[in-house]
């Protein structure tokens, strides 16, 4: 029976993961650097366990005999790369549930050594990105001369401590949208317009989301924006925050929010989970002015990223794929259908 690994297995989505694979009879190896509560877990779940951390220079010997890693340990911007390099080294399928798009376009900038090594680089297996993936492959097909996509979500989901982090981090760097094909920083909150996601019209901003680098792998499609619900209070609020950024970006000031996130952001509970629901929302538009849209509705996001994380490691432990891929174009576009 071929072996996999949750990496990360003690942060929130990481256990999340481990715990419904347990529930669904499957038998991963739970790992990540902190030796107490890998082992905790371990003994908790009845499965095996291995602790490495992510800066040791050695980490192929612990993938030597994995068939696929799925990858939870954020913020990926950090720890994406030298995972990406040992599941490399190991020849280990590697997927991991970032929304990070630095951490997509690293992973697609490995490609052609992935197809070298025979394995699968999938970043993106969670929330981030399969739902909004699948949507604009969808939109491609109905529309197959678009030259903008917009993508949107309406999510109340709240944020594990992990996603928090990245969000905080990415302060600092501002929004991104693509434009004639290439990926642009432009300000937080640049652009704004009503969207009606699916639950009545709302306002919303740009954001950069993953798909910003995904959708154009999956689509072609050169003009990709993602917007999410926000007041105009919290627009006003970003657009100041422009001007700090530079000051956000500081070690010492990141840190100082870090820390904060740890000691307050837990994540939803199970009872919240349950309860929540994401609205989804796509538009393409032609050279023509032609307009076609999409609206779907999802379970919340950590849930999605739970069932979503699991159903592609059980299609890439079968897999004979090798390179770079998204969620949609490793399986179909109709992956979301299958997960829910």
């Amino acid at each position: 029976m071929k072996k996999w690994m949750i990496y990360g297995a003690n942060g929130y989505s990481g256990k999340l993961i481990a715990e419904q694979a347990i529930k669904q009879g499957l038998k991963p190896i739970v790992a990540g650097r902190n030796k107490a509560s890998i082992e905790a877990i371990s003994e908790q779940l009845d499965c095996q366990h291995r602790v490495f951390d992510l800066s040791d220079n050695s980490i192929a010997q612990y993938l030597d005999d994995i068939s696929v890693v799925i990858h939870c340990a954020g913020p990926f911007s950090q720890t994406a790369e030298p995972m990406i390099k040992a599941c490399l080294q190991s020849k280990t399928h590697y997927l991991d549930i970032t929304g990070e798009i630095s951490v997509f376009e690293l992973a697609k900038s490995y490609d052609q050594q992935a197809k070298g090594a025979g394995v699968v680089l999938c970043p993106g297996v969670g929330f981030d990105v399969i739902p909004t993936d699948c949507l604009a492959s969808q939109l491609k097909e109905l529309m197959p001369d678009a030259s903008h996509l917009t993508l949107g979500f309406d999510s109340k989901s709240g944020f594990s401590p992990g996603t928090a982090k990245t969000s905080v981090e990415g302060l600092a760097s501002g929004g991104s949208v693509r434009k004639d094909g290439e990926i642009i920083q432009v300000p937080l909150a640049a652009k704004t317009r009503k969207i009606d996601f699916g639950n009545g019209e709302k306002l919303a901003m740009t954001i950069p989301w993953g798909d910003v680098s995904t959708a154009h792998f999956t689509t072609g499609i050169p003009n990709i924006e993602v917007y999410i619900p926000a007041s105009p209070n919290l627009v006003k609020k970003l657009k100041r925050m422009n001007y700090l950024r530079w000051f956000l970006g500081m070690g010492f000031v990141q840190n100082f929010m870090k820390k904060r996130i740890d000691k307050s952001v837990k994540g939803p509970n199970e009872e919240q989970r349950s309860k929540l629901k994401t609205y989804l929302w796509g538009e393409v538009k032609n050279a023509k002015g032609e307009v076609k849209e999409l609206r779907l509705v999802t379970s919340n996001g950590y849930t999605l990223t739970v069932t979503g994380g699991l159903k592609m490691v059980e299609h890439t432990l079968k897999t004979e794929k090798a390179g770079y891929f998204t969620p949609s174009t490793l399986v179909n576009n109709q992956l979301l259908t299958e997960i829910e």
